[in-house]
């Protein structure tokens, strides 16, 4: 359970922390970009089973892989508001990853 709140506590509050720090002046709209970048989790929807409590997101689902990662760097240089897009989901990469090492 612990692991669980964890989990979905950095979810929202890794991006709350960069949109306010980094982004003071529009933080909402940046808040709101980057929770929407979670839509990245649909393709759990393609693992069988859809959720499994010890398996690690990072490198098993195709929105969660090492190629896909580089792709979300590559679009954090772009310019707004792909940048924040790229933001979000190497944010939510990071939290997969740290998930990852609770685990373990």
């Amino acid at each position: 359970m612990t692991q669980f709140f964890i989990h979905y506590s950095l979810h929202f509050v890794f991006p709350l922390l960069i949109a306010f720090v980094f982004f003071r002046k529009n933080w909402k709209k940046v808040y709101l970009i980057m929770l929407l970048t979670m839509i990245v989790d649909l393709d759990h929807l393609l693992a069988n089973p859809i959720y499994q409590e010890d398996r690690c997101s990072i490198n098993f689902h195709p929105l969660h892989t090492y190629y896909a990662i580089a792709v979300y760097i590559i679009i954090s240089f772009f310019r707004k508001p792909f940048n924040i897009i790229g933001i979000g989901l190497l944010l939510h990469m990071l939290t997969d990853f740290i998930d990852c090492l609770i685990q373990n």
